[in-house]
C-alpha cells in the first residue's frame, strides 16, 4: 500500500496495530518503519503512531489512553484541568488498575499510577475537538490524589501546600464523595477528608 492510499483510509490522527487489524488494513512493519523514518509517521510506543502532519490535532489526554488501556486522566491533570489547583500541568497523569508505568515520548511524559480494581471507576467519556478520552470526576480525582499522596499528608500545614481551589473545593458534591469514601475504605483517606473539609 501507497503511503498516500493508507493516510487517506485513516481517519484518526493516531492508531495502533490493533486499529488496523480490526479495520483489514494490512500494512507491514517494514512499511509503517519506514514512513516513521521518512517522518510520515510519529512512533508514540510500540504498536501505536500518529500521523505527522494530524498531530497538532491531538491533545494529551487522548495520547494518554492510546498509550495504557484502560486508564483515565486523573490526579494532578485532572485537578487542573477541573479549577481544583492552580498550577498548569504539563505531565500527563492517569490511573491505572495496572502497574505504574511513565512513558516519554516526543509530545511529554505520560504517568500512569496504579489503583486497586475496586477503585477504578468515577470517570467520564469526553469527546472534544475530535479527541476522545475518560477525565476522572473532581470529587474522584480529588480522593484519587489524596489516597495516592496519603502518606505526605498528615496536617493542615500539608494540606495547605497542596494549595487546592478553596471555591472549587465548596462547589464539589459531597453526598458523592461521602459515598466514594466508603469504597476506597482508607481510614487515612478518612481522616484527610476531615480535615479538608471540617
Amino acid at each position: 500500500m501507497k503511503y498516500i492510499d493508507f493516510n487517506n483510509t485513516i481517519k484518526d490522527p493516531i492508531f495502533t496495530l490493533q486499529d488496523l487489524k480490526i479495520a483489514g488494513i494490512k500494512v507491514s512493519s517494514v512499511q509503517l518503519s519506514q514512513w516513521a523514518k521518512n517522518n510520515y509517521l510519529i512512533k508514540i510506543k510500540n504498536g501505536v503512531y500518529v500521523f505527522s502532519e494530524r498531530k497538532n490535532l491531538l491533545n494529551m489526554e487522548t495520547i494518554a489512553r492510546f498509550l495504557f488501556e484502560p486508564s483515565y486522566v486523573s490526579l494532578e491533570s485532572a485537578l487542573s484541568k477541573h479549577g481544583l489547583i492552580p498550577e498548569i500541568v504539563y505531565n500527563c497523569t492517569s490511573i491505572t488498575a495496572r502497574k505504574t508505568t511513565t512513558i516519554k515520548n516526543v509530545f511529554g511524559i505520560f504517568i500512569f499510577r496504579n489503583i486497586k480494581q475496586k477503585l477504578f471507576f468515577g470517570y467520564n467519556k469526553i469527546e472534544e475537538n475530535g479527541n476522545v478520552y475518560f477525565l476522572a470526576e473532581p470529587e474522584k480525582a480529588l480522593l484519587d490524589f489524596l489516597y495516592l499522596n496519603s502518606s505526605k499528608i498528615n496536617n493542615q500545614d500539608d494540606i495547605a501546600e497542596l494549595r487546592i481551589n478553596e471555591i472549587g473545593l465548596q462547589e464539589l458534591d459531597k453526598k458523592k464523595m461521602q459515598e466514594y469514601l466508603k469504597i476506597f475504605s482508607s481510614k487515612k483517606l478518612e481522616q484527610i477528608y476531615s480535615l479538608i473539609f471540617k
